[in-house]
């Protein structure tokens, strides 16, 4: 695979043979840096971190340049910053992303119906249904590549194979402003030397157990016997894996894909130990999960906490509701149980509270009692009012105050899909 910084990138020449292709992962490059070039063209060629500035807010994305210096996305902008001193920090513009965004996934759908999202940055793309439209798999790739450059202004790298999971993996080698074509035959010697850490599913904790009995690449991993696979990763990822390394991969691409989970953190700008504080911050932050639930059209079936000590040491606890809710205060109540069963009491720089297991809105059966009338019809309200007259001109009375004070969170990361 690429090393996240343009080291080991491999691009196929313009007449690559795509015999046996339908899948295209086309993914931006350094996305939020590029657009921040691209809005400033100034900022051209320098190392520069997506963040804030001050605090101990983490990196939301680093251009190429800074990535050389191992810059990575979620770093503390701080390391960050000793690793690549002459790097320019530059605050995130997350609504700006999202119009580009829109812009480059219109291009997509204007070549084919089939595209799948991944996040604001990634889609994926099956073509075979427009080839007489538009040409080849790869000339499709090239003309995507073209029109995203002259219209949008940015580049994007595109992997183009038989498979998602090989498209995915020859986009990433490709990186950046490239494209990588594996053609149905070329598959398995392409995937044969890649490192077990490539394939879908495999995390750290399983490279660790096939590494330590001499699984280290997708090719040894075919010349592993079932029963060794079985020991080092269990019976599940075992067979997923031994089904990617001969190139194997019914996923079809999913216009119907939704939204996994949408979540808030925040960052506090010095650790905090006061409890009332970050039940309160538990609180707003559930607000702002439910609002945005709302808007959406969906209800969560589970709450999720994250909490990071100031080592850095993080935790996460969730609890399925028993009925499924866009209701702020519901969401909210949850986050500060989960909270209280959290037995450590030590400083905490993070805290974050997630919605999972989406579904529509109003999907569940409707009881002949429902305890949270009053609180939709204050939340309602309060939606309303934000719609009116934005996000500053309501709250709840115990936040007021809270943004000056101790242990002031100022760096909030927004996260609407969690992939």
């Amino acid at each position: 695979m690429g090393h996240g910084d343009g080291r080991g990138r491999m691009v196929s020449a313009a007449d690559a043979d795509d015999t046996g292709t339908r899948i295209l992962h086309v993914d931006m490059d350094a996305f939020y840096a590029a657009v921040e070039v691209l809005d400033d063209p100034s900022l051209r060629g320098l190392p520069l971190i997506i963040g804030s500035p001050d605090g101990r807010s983490v990196v939301s994305s680093a251009s190429y340049e800074a990535r050389r210096y191992g810059v990575r996305s979620a770093m503390p902008v701080s390391q960050a910053l000793r690793l690549c001193p002459t790097a320019r920090v530059v605050p995130p513009h997350f609504p700006r992303y999202q119009a580009v965004s829109r812009q480059v996934m219109a291009i997509f759908e204007s070549f084919t119906p089939l595209v799948e999202p991944l996040s604001v940055d990634e889609a994926f793309l099956d073509v075979q249904g427009v080839r007489r439209l538009w040409g080849s798999p790869a000339r499709i790739a090239a003309q995507i590549r073209e029109r995203v450059s002259a219209e949008v202004g940015i580049t994007c790298s595109v992997g183009v194979a038989e498979t998602k999971h090989v498209a995915k993996m020859a986009s990433t080698i490709a990186k950046p402003d490239g494209m990588l074509v594996v053609s149905a035959a070329e598959t398995l010697d392409f995937l044969a030397p890649r490192s077990v850490r490539a394939l879908w599913g495999v995390g750290p904790k399983a490279a660790e157990a096939l590494e330590a009995r001499g699984i280290r690449t997708i090719g040894d991993i075919r010349a592993t016997t079932a029963d060794m696979l079985d020991r080092a990763v269990g019976p599940a990822l075992s067979a997923r894996l031994a089904q990617l390394s001969w190139g194997r991969d019914a996923r079809a691409v999913d216009t119907e894909r939704v939204e996994k989970s949408i979540g808030h953190e925040e960052t506090f700008d010095v650790d905090v130990d006061d409890r009332a504080f970050l039940r309160a911050e538990l609180l707003r932050l559930a607000d702002r999960v439910g609002a945005r639930l709302r808007r959406a059209g969906w209800e969560t079936s589970t709450v999720s906490i994250k909490i990071r000590f100031a080592d850095f040491r993080t935790v996460t606890r969730s609890q399925t509701l028993s009925d499924p809710t866009a209701v702020s205060q519901r969401i909210g109540e949850a986050a500060q149980t989960l909270f209280e069963q959290i037995d450590r009491r030590d400083p905490i720089r993070l805290v974050g509270v997630r919605a999972e297991r989406l579904q529509p809105a109003g999907g569940s059966a409707l009881a002949l009692w429902d305890d949270d009338e009053d609180w939709r019809r204050v939340e309602g309200a309060v939606d309303e009012a934000i719609a009116r007259f934005g996000t500053a001109t309501i709250s709840r009375a115990r936040h007021i105050g809270r943004g000056e004070g101790r242990g002031a969170a100022r760096h909030p990361k927004d996260h609407g899909i969690a992939d």
